[in-house]
């Protein structure tokens, strides 16, 4: 599925603000946001993305900010790179791509098969927006993408709130690397609690996978 420019000029809530997700049997929702302005994304009542429809570099999770930071900070300013979402949320992070880096190819992998067309409905993405949505399970479908390499992928899936068991091993990441260009990137969001030994166990089980392929370099950035 790739968005059209009439998508851009539609209105918020045009199309349902509310579906009920077919795998997981709960109720997706748009709101307004009454502390932050913009919308918010709820799923079985709690929030998961924020979109700010009049300026989409505003990003108010501190996790994805962080993300995006990073970004930023890739390549040259502006130049357009290919990303891989695998989780896609309200399309956060692939609206501030589109804004900070215009003709970006991106493609999102999203497991609820109805999440997308919600999300596109209510919220518009940007004009321009060159976005791929590929319905499936993040690991199986990436699978499926013999040959193909990105820019960046940016891991962002939960499971309630956990991250699901089957993409916080180190197989995962050894299948990931390979679809990076040389110099590419692999952004993995991991919940945790004070103390962070998930999210430092994922870090490690991230390196031990960069090894094999030769590569360095894994940064854990927190709090």
């Amino acid at each position: 599925m790739t968005a059209p420019d009439a998508l851009a000029s539609a209105s918020p809530f045009s199309a349902r603000r509310s579906v009920r997700l077919s795998r997981s049997g709960q109720e997706a929702w748009i709101v307004a946001d009454e502390v932050d302005e913009g919308w918010v994304l709820q799923i079985g009542g709690i929030d998961q993305s924020h979109v700010d429809l009049a300026d989409p570099t505003r990003v108010v999770h501190e996790y994805l900010r962080r993300i995006a930071n990073v970004l930023d900070a890739f390549r040259l300013a502006g130049e357009p790179i290919r990303v891989l979402h695998l989780g896609a949320g309200a399309l956060t992070l692939p609206r501030y791509v589109q804004a900070t880096r215009p003709g970006s190819p991106q493609v999102v992998v999203e497991i609820e098969r109805e999440l997308p067309t919600l999300v596109t409905g209510a919220l518009p993405l940007p004009a321009g927006t060159a976005l791929e949505v590929v319905i499936g399970d993040a690991r199986e479908s990436l699978a499926a993408m013999e040959g193909e390499r990105f820019d960046a992928i940016v891991l962002d899936v939960f499971s309630g709130q956990e991250s699901p068991a089957h993409l916080a091993t180190r197989d995962f990441y050894l299948e990931a690397l390979p679809h990076l260009e040389g110099d590419g990137l692999l952004l993995v969001n991991v919940g945790d609690d004070a103390g962070l030994h998930f999210a430092a166990g994922q870090a490690r089980e991230l390196e031990r996978a960069a090894a094999e392929h030769g590569l360095s370099e894994v940064w854990l950035l927190a709090d």
